[in-house]
């Protein structure tokens, strides 16, 4: 896999593979089997950086980012390569005080096969799925939003991936993430949260970001203005990149 190359389409795909030096690393499997305080903090830091003081905002944004980071990190690499870095939960580490993108790295070399169901087995099973258990412990904030953002997510990594492709006149690319894209869709925790499933995504739910200080719409966002205020532009913002 050609590390710069993947980085290239964007900041979300980057993957660190030597640590930060201030030490400030924890292997994400910790914070899924209960260690809580990363996590707490991070949100912490998503809030101060809204300016808001409503919890579920920052924890809706928090998750939205890590997804985003999740989802590129493994789709941009099986898009042009057909294999990405071993992201498990074990060996892929995170800052919570590092402003994405620049809080994950992987003490791993290995490789794994850039197949949709090996993606969704690290992905979504090994990453999503106990992350979204551990922003409810931390944060009162639906499921169905959680899930919502990583539909957003997923998307969001898609529509870089193709635009990148377009540009550099690499249509194999473009067909390998659209099909990637089209069987991590197809589940029962991804397939309701937006439509069409691809670059012109439009989501069933909001992620909340409006609701911040000055925070406006989303591009997919499933509201056309912001409930109870009058119409704002939606944004063209990479979804967590706060």
């Amino acid at each position: 896999m050609d590390e710069p190359e993947a980085a290239s389409v964007g900041a979300f795909f980057a993957l660190r593979a030597t640590p930060p030096q201030d030490g400030g690393r924890r292997a994400l499997a910790c914070l899924y089997a209960g260690e809580a305080a990363p996590l707490t903090s991070r949100i912490d830091t998503v809030a101060e950086r809204l300016g808001t003081s409503e919890r579920r905002v920052a924890a809706s944004v928090a998750q939205l980012g890590l997804a985003a980071r999740l989802w590129s990190t493994a789709l941009g690499p099986a898009a042009l390569s057909g294999r990405f870095p071993d992201l498990r939960a074990q060996t892929l580490h995170w800052d919570p005080h590092r402003q994405a993108p620049e809080d994950l790295w992987t003490e791993s070399a290995e490789l794994l096969p850039g197949t949709a169901a090996r993606i969704r087995a690290v992905v979504q099973y090994g990453h999503l799925e106990p992350l979204a258990a551990a922003v409810r412990r931390d944060t009162a904030v639906s499921s169905r939003l959680l899930w919502g953002n990583a539909g957003s997510a997923l998307a969001g990594a898609v529509r870089q991936l193709i635009g990148w492709a377009r540009t550099h006149g690499r249509p194999d690319v473009a067909a390998r993430t659209r099909t990637l894209a089209a069987e991590l869709f197809d589940h029962p925790d991804l397939r309701d949260t937006g439509t069409p499933h691809g670059p012109g995504f439009r989501r069933r739910n909001c992620c909340l970001y409006y609701r911040g200080p000055g925070g406006g719409l989303c591009g997919d966002c499933v509201f056309d203005s912001a409930p109870g205020t009058l119409a704002r532009p939606r944004e063209g913002r990479r979804p967590g990149s706060v």
